[in-house]
C-alpha cells in the first residue's frame, strides 16, 4: 500500500516548525491521526520515526511527523537546542495544527513519543482532554540516579561541560556542544556501548550528533510520573527489561499511575526498539492499541 507524504508547516509561538503528513492510502475524510514525537536531540527523519509513521498511516490513521524548535528543518536559535517547555509547546502547536485541518478528525487525535518524547506525550496530554489515546515508548520520567556502566567520572566531565555551556547561555554566548550519544565512558547525554552501536540506526540527512548540554539541567528538575494521574484517555505505555537509559520500573509508573494505562514489557534495552527487528514488533502493538481506540468504534455499526 502506498502511503502519500506531504510537506506541512505550522508556528509555535513565533517558530516555524516544519513536518511531514503521512496519508493513509484509501483515507476517508475526516480521519484519524496521530502526532509523532521524537526523543532527545531526534528528527523525524531518522528511519524510526519514519518507519512508525509509515506503519500507522498504512493501517488507516494519518501520522504527523515534525522536528522541534531549533532541530532539523525547523526554525529556532541557538541550534541543538532540547527546551522542555518549549517542544512541549511544539507538540501543542501540532495538535492544533491538525484540528484546523478539515481532512482530520479533532476528536480522534492521539500521541505518539519515544525516550524525551515519551515523557512530553504524557505531561501534554495531562493538559489535553481531547487528545483521544496516548503512546510512550520507553519514556523518560526524570534521570535515573545511577546509570548502569557509566563510570562516576563519566558523570562529572558530564556536569562540568553542562555547567560550563549554563555559564555561556548566562553570558549570552553560543552553546559548547557535546555529542548527544557516545560509546561507554565518553563524554556524551547518553554514553554507553549500546548506545554507540545503534548510531547508525539514527543516520539522516539532518540528525546530527550533538547538542547543547546546559539543557540537561532542565531535564533535571523533569518528572512526567508526577502527572500521570491526569492522563484520562487511554494510554499505552512501551518499556524494555534491560533497558539503562529509562529503566522499567521508572518507565512503567507513567503507565500504572493513569487510569487507562497498561504497559507492555519488552525483553530488550533502550536504544534496541530502534532496531528493524524489535521495532516491528513494538509497533504492531502499538498499531493495534490505536486501532481499538480510534478506528474500531468507527466500523462498529
Amino acid at each position: 500500500m502506498t502511503v502519500g507524504r506531504t510537506d506541512v508547516h505550522f508556528e509555535s509561538a513565533g517558530v516555524t516548525l516544519r513536518g511531514w503528513l503521512y496519508s493513509p492510502p484509501d483515507a476517508g475524510t475526516p480521519s484519524p491521526a496521530v502526532v509523532l514525537c521524537t526523543g532527545f536531540a531526534g528528527t523525524q527523519d531518522t528511519p524510526s520515526i519514519v518507519a512508525a509513521a509509515e506503519a500507522f498511516a498504512r493501517a488507516g490513521i494519518a501520522a504527523l511527523s515534525f522536528d522541534y524548535r531549533s532541530f532539523s528543518r525547523s526554525d529556532g536559535e541557538p541550534r541543538q537546542l532540547v527546551s522542555i517547555e518549549g517542544q512541549r509547546a511544539d507538540i501543542t502547536a501540532a495538535l492544533r495544527f491538525l484540528k484546523g485541518r478539515d481532512d482530520i478528525d479533532a476528536d480522534r487525535i492521539a500521541l505518539w513519543g519515544t525516550s524525551l518524547g515519551g515523557g512530553h506525550v504524557v505531561t501534554v496530554a495531562a493538559d489535553e482532554p481531547r487528545v483521544a489515546a496516548v503512546v510512550s515508548q520507553i519514556p523518560f520520567n526524570g534521570f535515573p540516579r545511577r546509570v548502569e556502566g557509566r563510570p562516576a567520572s563519566a558523570n562529572r566531565r558530564l556536569l562540568w561541560a553542562m555547567t560550563r555551556d549554563a555559564l555561556r547561555a548566562r553570558l549570552g554566548r553560543p552553546p559548547l556542544y557535546i555529542p548527544a550519544v557516545g560509546g561507554a565512558g565518553e563524554l556524551a547525554v547518553m554514553a554507553s556501548s549500546e548506545a554507540s552501536q545503534t548510531i547508525r540506526g539514527l543516520q539522516s540527512e539532518t540528525w546530527q550528533n550533538r547538542t547543547a548540554p546546559r539543557a540537561l539541567f532542565e531535564m533535571m528538575r523533569y518528572k512526567p510520573g508526577a502527572v500521570a494521574g491526569r492522563v484520562r484517555m487511554p494510554l499505552l505505555v512501551c518499556v524494555g527489561g534491560r533497558d539503562k537509559e529509562s529503566p522499567e520500573a521508572s518507565a512503567s509508573e507513567l503507565g500504572e499511575k493513569a487510569p487507562l494505562g497498561r504497559v507492555l514489557r519488552y525483553d530488550v534495552a533502550h536504544f534496541d526498539f530502534y532496531e528493524p527487528e524489535v521495532r516491528e514488533k513494538v509497533l504492531g502493538d502499538q498499531v493495534r492499541f490505536l486501532d481499538s481506540v480510534l478506528l474500531t468504534a468507527e466500523r462498529t455499526p
